[in-house]
């Protein structure tokens, strides 16, 4: 990793030029870019991390992503504050994907108790494979694992209500099917 930018240094500002040409994929250009922002950004992260070798792979995630999204910038704000903020979403996304990673070990690392009646388990089971894909998944993050409906949107790209809908949905049909089951078992 490149020596870390002393403190209190102002970011300087590239060449628009410079800038242009690295969207148009100009490797010295966006060398240039790197050479520039890379201790910059490898701070930025450490400090928001709290860890140095995580700072310096997200550093090279960073100027992935920048290379990859350049042509987005327009102009409007200072090129420092844009790279800082792809560096920031980088972190965010690295902590979100950490805290569901960690969720994820604590539900398969203690399973719930399966239901004292056998039989009711083997219903149940079979209730929930009667849901759509779409359902059955939505359901088993929020149930399962423990996601909250923001956590189940965010995972599966969908928007927080369409989350709690297909919940609510899933849940519905549940209960409409293991009634029905009751009820024919009860015959």
């Amino acid at each position: 990793m490149a020596a870390e930018a002393p403190r209190g240094v102002r970011v300087q500002e590239p060449d628009p030029r410079v800038i242009r040409a690295a969207a148009q994929h100009d490797q010295a250009a966006f060398g240039e870019i790197v050479r520039a922002y890379q201790a910059h950004v490898w701070r930025f992260l450490r400090h928001l991390l709290n860890d140095d070798a995580l700072a310096e792979d997200l550093t090279q995630e960073t100027f992935i992503r920048i290379y990859r999204k350049l042509h987005t910038f327009q102009f409007r704000s200072k090129f420092s504050t844009w790279v800082l903020n792809v560096a920031r979403n980088a972190g965010t996304d690295e902590l979100r994907s950490r805290r569901r990673r960690a969720r994820l070990v604590d539900a398969l690392a203690t399973p719930p108790p399966p239901p004292r009646d056998p039989l009711l388990r083997i219903e149940v089971e079979e209730a929930v494979a009667t849901l759509t894909p779409t359902l059955r998944e939505t359901l088993l993050l929020v149930e399962l694992f423990g996601f909250t409906y923001r956590e189940t949107a965010e995972a599966l790209g969908i928007p927080e209500g369409t989350a709690k809908r297909r919940v609510f949905d899933a849940r519905k049909q549940l209960a409409r099917e293991l009634t029905e089951e009751g009820e024919a078992g009860a015959v």
